[in-house]
């Protein structure tokens, strides 16, 4: 059944209704998404010019910076220009394509994140092992599964969504196109989208959470009972350490606010919450692995001292 809907766009409210704040929340954002597209700029462009970062944990985290880059470039753009413009329109094909993207790499990050926690489980617990299972050949496969298996994921509730009948308002309480605000605007029954929300969000997210959460507990079962010197103890949680802090930087907010039902959640809440994963997440990742890495830092030295 083709879409009834009557809305030909929406107005995105932004992250808030004061306007002598949207000046200065212009040069914030816009310097966070300078910072943010520049930092993961930079780890990518070092992971694909250091040969020394050739391996499986850069090849993955030159995945994530890539990831992090379109994260932020798909709803910081537009809630930029809702700070200047008085005009806040999306067209209704914009918006179904930004709630794409948007899950399309938020899944992809999820998947990935898991993924990451894998090699970091082989490396420390199965090093013997490690070139074997973690082969260039392998790493590619997993790349490209995720990202396929998360643009599909988001295909799901892009057409899920496009679908439904928009009659009433259509006045987004947010500052991009997600499928919860979204809902709340549709006409009729939106059961089905609310159970895919739930459950397939939910497993796409949970699942590799959990997996990230086990593959840890083997490491830390295994470090303790095999490892007898504390140097080599410190030295393997030091590689998890910048992991892990990414994985809790993405999932607090995630888990957060989509656990909760769609009614009777704050809106200003939301957002904010919003801001954390879209946006303050990005521009953490390449400080978290910068500041707490060796190989990175020196070979960013190295390609900041060949341009000069």
């Amino acid at each position: 059944m083709l879409n009834q809907t009557s809305v030909t766009e929406f107005l995105l409210l932004g992250v808030t209704d004061i306007q002598a704040l949207q000046p200065l929340l212009f040069v914030v954002f816009l310097a966070m998404y300078f910072l943010s597209v520049a930092g993961n700029g930079a780890i990518l462009l070092v992971v694909i010019s250091d040969p020394r970062l050739h391996s499986p944990m850069y090849f993955f985290l030159g995945n994530l910076s890539c990831l992090d880059i379109c994260y932020s470039t798909v709803t910081l753009p537009k809630m930029l220009e809702t700070f200047l413009s008085t005009h806040k329109a999306i067209s209704f094909l914009g918006c179904i394509s930004q709630l794409h993207f948007f899950h399309f790499l938020g899944s992809t990050e999820a998947m990935l994140l898991a993924v990451m926690a894998l090699d970091r489980f082989v490396a420390i617990c199965k090093p013997l092992h490690y070139t074997l299972l973690m082969n260039p050949q392998v790493c590619t496969q997993m790349a490209i599964t995720i990202w396929i298996t998360g643009f599909f994921h988001a295909l799901l509730h892009s057409m899920m969504t496009s679908r439904l009948n928009f009659c009433g308002s259509n006045r987004i309480h947010h500052f991009f196109c997600d499928v919860k605000p979204l809902l709340e605007l549709a006409c009729g029954n939106t059961e089905l989208n609310q159970w895919l929300l739930n459950t397939v969000t939910g497993t796409i997210a949970m699942g590799p959470f959990f997996l990230i959460l086990l593959s840890y507990f083997y490491i830390i079962i295994y470090l303790f009972f095999k490892t007898y010197s504390c140097s080599m103890l410190h030295k393997a949680l030091s590689t998890c350490a910048s992991h892990f802090m990414v994985v809790v930087l993405f999932y607090v907010p995630v888990v957060f606010i989509y656990t909760r039902p769609t009614s009777g959640s704050s809106m200003d809440q939301d957002r904010i919450i919003a801001i954390m994963y879209s946006v303050v997440t990005p521009l953490l990742n390449p400080l978290i692995y910068t500041l707490r890495n060796k190989e990175v830092k020196g070979a960013l030295r190295k390609v900041i001292r060949r341009r000069l």
